[in-house]
């Protein structure tokens, strides 16, 4: 091996270790979950301690709410487990049933629109719950939240289609070698 050959492999090697110092980022991405999680029990409680003196409207609002932190956690698990998975490390199972069917699927594109798949629901939430309480919104609020969430939508969409459309081109060459 050549001093260039090693000094490029050396190279290589610090590079693809790079991909550690993502790991604490995970690790600070789970101490959020746990924060969301704790803030979803707290809005239980209190949804359960005053459910016979509030309205439907109030509870509906508090469900929505917890619908909400629900959504805002699977989006971290998302991107936790699919990010590490795809970026940082094989995740390594002791019981393989344990592991979500979308994790053997998933690549930084898919990863990507289910994203932003959560990010139009959550905004969707947002939107219900203006609407719900429109009478005590700022119409301007409003209408921009409904162009947002639009935007979203749209992005989502597009970012779907593409992911659609390059997987679509990847499999036509195996599939025509297989014809």
């Amino acid at each position: 091996m050549t001093p260039i050959n090693s000094i490029e492999s050396l190279f290589e090697r610090i590079i693809f270790a790079c991909r550690w110092i993502q790991a604490p980022i995970y690790g600070g991405l789970i101490v959020g979950a746990v924060l969301y999680t704790y803030k979803f029990l707290i809005e239980l409680i209190h949804l359960c301690a005053t459910v016979n003196s509030i309205t439907e409207e109030v509870l509906m609002l508090g469900v929505l709410t917890l619908v909400d932190i629900t959504m805002v956690l699977n989006l971290l698990i998302m991107v936790i487990i699919g990010g590490y998975a795809t970026f940082v490390s094989r995740i390594h199972l002791d019981k393989p049933k344990d592991r979500p069917d979308w994790l053997e699927k998933i690549n930084a594109g898919t990863l990507k629109v289910k994203l932003a798949g959560a990010l139009v629901g959550i905004a969707g939430i947002h939107l219900l719950k203006s609407f719900i309480d429109i009478s005590k919104k700022d119409p301007d609020q409003v209408k921009w939240q409904g162009i947002i969430h639009i935007v979203f939508l749209l992005s989502t969409l597009t970012l779907a289609y593409t992911e659609k459309m390059l997987h679509a081109s990847e499999s036509s060459p195996a599939q025509m070698k297989h014809s």
